[in-house]
């Protein structure tokens, strides 16, 4: 008779050992996401900027092939396919390999040029040669010496975000389109979700409203309300043309805004610090104090530290996008909006969330 040796009974020490080389196995991998990390978003400015779902969009078949496709944009056939190789295996359009055809997906679009819910103005904005450049100054917001140096921002381009685009209107325009594309996406989400909170507001200024899309969309939604666009001179200046129910006003926030039943700010205190913020919403505070209905709507992130939504990681990553845009912004907790709205004088507030990276919060006195 044969003895057979038992076999060897893993030990806990042999777990964890294992467990080690696969987390380090995968680090072998996933360092390579940091390393080429700009290489994404590169490529899929690429895309916006050839059009390729706006040619795909308008083809008049479900799908196209790679000779008509690079026809119609003109491109290289060959440089073309690497391109739509790359951006298939992330899900960016899809290829049929039994016609050799290409075709949209949801996540392609997004990067129409035109549509309801595009993010192309975004992307467009944030792989800008002017707002990539202050990420990598962004040691310096955190190092020891940060409290005598320069935000990211302000070292790369010599003025803040403000000034730079007050200078640039092309930078401004941008910045313009692309809380336009925001609005668009946000906007219909907080009307759908909580249209209560809209309930009994007749007149509402927009403070910080850029080119007007967003209070128009809140028109649409609320026709009842009528609005103020509430921007500074530069930006107003370029805003969409008044229309029945909204009307556009420059001026500073920081020194006054326009009285009304309802004051709503949508990523716009996310830029300022905690001492700003205050007095935003001090002013704000100000300008609704002759209505019985009177509040503030805030459209803003609010990060949960305790939970792992599927917001999560935009609005941290968000955050990181504070920090080297601005002097003193960021994405807040519950916690940290709670101390502004009660600094700035505010007794109470609720939050709701929505269907967005955005939660809605609002303040009465």
């Amino acid at each position: 008779m044969t003895l057979e040796k038992p076999a060897a009974e893993s030990t806990p020490t042999a777990q964890v050992a294992g467990d080690k080389d696969d987390e380090e196995a995968k680090a072998g991998v996933d360092i390579w996401k940091y390393i080429l990390g700009f290489t994404e978003m590169a490529v899929v400015k690429c895309a916006i900027d050839l059009g390729i779902a706006d040619a795909i969009e308008s083809h008049p078949d479900p799908s196209i092939s790679l000779p008509q496709l690079s026809s119609k944009l003109g491109c290289c056939p060959s440089s073309l396919r690497r391109i739509l190789r790359f951006l298939i295996h992330r899900k960016i359009f899809r290829h049929h390999a039994d016609t050799d055809t290409y075709s949209q997906t949801p996540l392609s679009r997004l990067l129409l040029t035109r549509g309801e819910k595009s993010m192309a103005a975004l992307i467009l904005l944030e792989t800008t040669p002017v707002m990539l450049a202050p990420f990598l100054n962004l040691s310096s917001q955190v190092s020891a010496a940060a409290a005598t140096a320069p935000p990211p921002f302000v070292a790369a381009h010599g003025d803040d975000i403000w000034v730079y685009s007050a200078a640039n209107p092309g930078h401004s325009r941008l910045i313009d389109e692309a809380m336009a594309c925001d609005a668009r996406v946000a906007v219909p989400a907080l009307a759908e979700d909580c249209p209560e909170v809209f309930e009994g507001v007749l007149t509402m200024v927009d403070v910080g409203g850029g080119n007007g899309t967003t209070l128009r969309l809140l028109r649409k939604a609320f026709p009842w309300i009528r609005g103020i666009n509430f921007d500074l001179p530069h930006v107003v200046s370029g805003a969409l043309p008044p229309c029945e129910g909204v009307e556009n006003a420059g001026g500073d926030m920081f020194e006054g805004v326009p009285k009304a039943d309802a004051a709503f700010l949508k990523s716009v205190l996310h830029d300022w610090s905690d001492s700003e913020c205050i007095q935003i919403l001090k002013n704000c505070k100000e300008a609704i104090s002759e209505s019985k209905l009177g509040k503030v709507i805030i459209v803003e992130a609010v990060i949960d530290e305790e939970n792992d939504g599927k917001w999560t990681d935009v609005r941290l990553t968000l955050d990181m996008v504070m920090m080297a845009h601005t002097g003193g912004g960021k994405e807040r907790t519950e916690k940290e909006w709670a101390h502004v709205l009660r600094q700035a004088g505010f007794a109470k507030y609720t939050i709701k969330p929505v269907r967005a990276v955005q939660s809605v919060i609002e303040a009465f006195p």
